[in-house]
């Protein structure tokens, strides 16, 4: 991008500067990409239910490794049937290559189940993966935004792992951490809707530290935890997942946290008879 921006056009400057402030960190040019090797999950193929040059999202992570939504929400969401063939052609290619595959990860440019015909893709993946690869699991990584729309809920209750959001109970660090863009968003009201899936769920956590916006961000504070962990003691998921940023992240003063710091806070919910995974 080339700008002639003398001493009085401090308006194309001003813009400038918020391009790359804002610019999107790494956004998913395909339908299905990967595999690749994840942290949690094992050999994943990602699919991006959004749209390949732009975000759409319930939520604006300051951490989010696809950018801020102030990017632009790009032209369009995948359909049905593009998403079926697209995801047929690569596990028939990878079948036939005997590549190796653990999981089909929903994840992409956003939050997955915004798209509206959400149900109807798991049911076609679920049909896929058994002809292709019957062990593979399939997994929705979620923040748990739209699991009050009733297709959602049914469609996570029907996948192998259902993996969704619980950064913090803290109203004040939610807002600062994963910016929710809905006004009727609350903590509890997210709490009692990841409650009615009876324990046929995954929670995961990013713990974090760092400044936004001239204010602190901390979910590792004792008080944090503290709330956190009886959020989970409600919730009961089958799995706890803990991780820290491992990525490019949009705001750029936050801390990775070690792996020690992060196990310190598993323990915490492991006593409890939980199963917990960190990764770093």
């Amino acid at each position: 991008i080339y700008l002639i921006i003398d001493r009085y056009d401090f308006q194309s400057l001003f813009l400038y500067i918020k391009y790359y402030k804002n610019m999107s960190t790494k956004l998913f040019g395909s339908v299905i990409f990967g595999p690749v090797h994840s942290r949690r999950l094992g050999i994943s193929l990602g699919v991006n239910l959004l749209p390949m040059d732009g975000k759409v999202c319930s939520f604006d992570c300051i951490y989010c490794e696809c950018g801020y939504n102030s990017q632009g929400k790009g032209h369009g969401l995948p359909t049905v049937e593009q998403v079926y063939k697209s995801l047929d052609n690569k596990l028939r290619e990878m079948f036939h290559n005997k590549e190796e595959l653990d999981v089909i990860t929903f994840a992409g440019n956003g939050e997955p189940t915004l798209h509206p015909q959400f149900l109807d893709i798991i049911n076609n993946t679920l049909l896929l993966r058994n002809k292709w690869f019957p062990k593979a699991k399939v997994s929705v990584l979620s923040n748990a935004t739209c699991i009050d729309k009733i297709s959602v809920f049914d469609a996570l209750n029907k996948v192998d792992n259902n993996i969704l959001k619980l950064d913090s109970v803290v109203p004040e660090t939610v807002a600062l951490l994963n910016v929710p863009n809905s006004k009727s968003f609350t903590v509890d009201k997210l709490i009692s809707n990841l409650k009615k899936f009876n324990g046929n769920l995954i929670i995961q956590t990013l713990f974090v530290r760092g400044i936004h916006n001239g204010h602190v961000v901390d979910n590792t504070t004792e008080k944090e935890v503290e709330g956190w962990i009886r959020a989970i003691q409600e919730i009961k998921p089958r799995q706890v997942m803990i991780y820290a940023i491992d990525r490019e992240t949009p705001e750029k003063n936050l801390e990775k946290l070690s792996k020690d710091e992060l196990e310190k806070i598993a323990d915490k919910v492991r006593i409890l008879g939980y199963d917990v995974t960190v990764s770093v």
